[in-house]
């Protein structure tokens, strides 16, 4: 397998770890949008939310609690955004399931979003019926 995070996993890349244990292994961004910016990855692979197992997802989400809380200390950041993209429209790079944790400075510049759409008359009905007839 040709996957870079699978390659870190194996250390045959090296990386700069700030957590690891049995299930995940957290490190940060070798191009991070502010200093601090970590991903927290699973040791198996898995290509993107939809193939990774719940119990996975839990225990990266409890490690991501506990690194964003040590991470907003560490480096003094006002806050931080939890983010997770998942195939190519929503510009997922790497294609092993990873959650980004990136620490967020008042006046730092970086935009999640580039602008809001409102629903038109109706759609949010029918959309939110449609995601619960997909459940």
């Amino acid at each position: 397998m040709d996957c870079l995070f699978c390659k870190i996993i194996a250390g045959e890349i090296p990386c700069t770890k700030v957590y690891e244990d049995d299930t995940v292994l957290a490190f940060l961004d070798i191009h991070p949008v502010n200093i601090g910016h970590t991903l927290v990855i699973p040791k198996s692979h898995h290509v993107n939310l939809y193939d990774t197992e719940d119990a996975t997802l839990a225990h990266m989400m409890t490690v991501t609690k506990k690194l964003s809380i040590a991470i907003k200390k560490a480096v003094g950041a006002d806050g931080i955004n939890i983010a997770m993209n998942n195939e190519s429209p929503a510009e997922q790079m790497i294609f092993h399931t990873h959650i980004q944790i990136v620490p967020r400075f008042l006046g730092d510049g970086y935009v999640c979003w580039r602008g809001p759409r409102d629903y038109n008359e109706g759609e949010a009905d029918e959309v939110a019926q449609k995601i619960k007839d997909s459940l």
